[in-house]
């Protein structure tokens, strides 16, 4: 069996359109800064009223959620899948490795929107929210991936 081509434009047209408060968050978010970084899933901050938007948004494209809406808020996040995997975070904050609380709705006030293919146009966080979501853990990649993230913001 041979699963269909995922159509990005039309996953972020579909997201654009919705009108959730969505931010395009992780290693997707520096592809659309323009940073040299390589992923193979999508990660999203949502509002927590707005996930019914989001999963009706994508419900077109098969995209389904592993959680019900309510499900969701008590984990605090959720995923959307079929082929293609998108990790959903819906929580108010979220406590960086060194105790920062970053709240979705400072960042909200904060975004940036990015034409990211096809005229869709997706928020992301500015660039030092987007680098307090990078520390949410600590890997290894988000060390690097702040490094590209403070270059660029060097460069502007």
């Amino acid at each position: 069996m041979h699963a269909d081509p995922f159509d990005e434009a039309e996953f972020f047209g579909a997201i654009a359109r919705s009108h959730a408060r969505v931010l395009l968050i992780g290693r997707r978010a520096l592809i659309a800064l323009g940073l040299p970084v390589l992923t193979q899933d999508y990660d999203f901050w949502a509002h927590r009223e707005d996930i019914a938007l989001l999963n009706d948004a994508v419900e077109h494209l098969d995209l389904l959620p592993n959680r019900t809406p309510e499900e969701a808020l008590s984990m605090g996040r959720y995923v959307l899948e079929n082929g293609e995997h998108v990790d959903v975070l819906v929580a108010r904050q979220v406590s960086t490795v060194d105790g920062e609380h970053v709240r979705f709705d400072d960042v909200w006030q904060r975004r940036e929107m990015v034409d990211v293919g096809s005229g869709a146009l997706l928020a992301l966080p500015s660039i030092d929210d987007l680098i307090a979501t990078k520390r949410f853990a600590s890997r290894p990649k988000d060390a690097e991936d702040i490094r590209l993230l403070r270059a660029l913001k060097e460069s502007r």
